[in-house]
């Protein structure tokens, strides 16, 4: 069993879930350390943190689930050495290595995603950022896109230029993805190549050019309880529109490569934190969720309000119709293409 992290003293007095809930819900914002005691919640107290955290879910969202698909459009081959993937330099990971897919390819994936029920379509490269053929290679492809599947695209190209991002706004891209991964205080320990900076300018250069922004991060690199929290406060301030919250899988041959224990319950607290931090924001439980929710995963859709059907990066995600029957089993509802407001 991992090594409990050392309790904060907001942790030694109980907290009063469905009260911080009214606050939240209010239009408080919850402090660090009150973010911090949700990660502190004893595990008998579970459930009325999640309840509490639903009421705030339930507000913005209802009981609807937004659905992605993701397409990994360009695989290894990235000269970053960010120590928790698999496609990075200095990982020996087994995986698939190819340049940008070709347009056919990237359009049946756009089918893939229509065929699975989802409203957005994300598109991704392993790159420090994308190169001149591959800002043109989206540019092509995203009006067409949207003209036969009525989909939402998200784009996860790396780090960009000003520029670069007026260039993806103009060809109709919706959503830029680009992780913050983790704190700005741990963010050295985990890729040395480029840094947390780096990343929240892309994320600037991404709203000026009036598209969403997307970023969320990792759980799982040996972060701390406060990383967790100064992370979820960050986006916040920043006005991500839509957060995913990543699971370390560990991968072989990734510097990060041992498995991580991350107790599923653990997991709960984080997403149960994020929504109390992030209450309107759409809310992901993205990679790593079968992994360390395991039993638990249904739970999560009482947190969050947005998953993908399907595979991630370089791993497997459970089968789609086990997410159908999943959103099904809780009464809950896919979100439908129509709905989405596609522009």
């Amino acid at each position: 069993m991992p090594a409990e992290a050392p309790p904060c003293p907001a942790a030694a007095t109980r907290t009063d879930w469905s009260a911080l809930a009214d606050r939240v819900l209010a239009g408080e914002r919850p402090t660090d350390e009150e973010a911090r005691s949700v990660l502190d919640c004893p595990d008998d107290e579970l459930l009325s943190l999640i309840d509490a955290a639903y009421r705030v879910r339930r507000e913005h969202f209802g009981k609807r689930v937004q659905l992605y698909f993701l397409m990994n459009a360009k695989s290894g081959l990235c000269p970053e050495d960010c120590s928790y993937c698999s496609q990075s330099k200095v990982s020996d990971a087994e995986i698939p290595k190819y340049n940008l897919l070709s347009r056919d390819k990237l359009l049946s994936g756009a089918k893939m995603a229509v065929e699975r029920g989802a409203s957005t379509y994300c598109i991704v490269i392993s790159a420090r950022g994308p190169n001149e053929r591959e800002i043109r290679a989206v540019e092509e492809i995203v009006p067409q896109i949207k003209a036969e599947h009525n989909l939402k695209v998200c784009a996860c190209l790396g780090l960009l230029t000003d520029e670069q991002a007026q260039r993806l706004a103009a060809a109709g891209v919706d959503r830029v993805n680009h992780n913050l991964n983790t704190s700005a205080e741990h963010y050295a320990e985990v890729c040395t190549t480029h840094t947390h900076a780096d990343r929240v300018r892309t994320l600037e250069s991404v709203r000026d050019a009036g598209m969403e922004m997307c970023s969320g991060g990792i759980v799982g690199m040996g972060e701390k309880p406060t990383d967790v929290v100064a992370m979820a406060q960050q986006l916040r301030d920043l006005g991500v529109h839509s957060i995913p919250v990543n699971f370390l899988i560990p991968i072989e041959g990734a510097v990060i490569g041992k498995p991580v224990d991350l107790d599923p319950r653990y997991c709960l607290k984080v997403l149960a934190m994020f929504r109390l931090v992030n209450p309107d924001r759409e809310l992901r439980i993205a990679g790593g969720r079968e992994l360390h929710l395991r039993s638990l995963q249904a739970l999560g859709l009482y947190l969050a309000n947005s998953i993908f059907v399907g595979d991630y990066l370089t791993t497997a995600g459970q089968a789609p119709q086990s997410d159908y029957d999943m959103i099904e089993d809780l009464g809950f509802e896919p979100v439908l293409r129509e709905e989405v407001g596609v522009c």
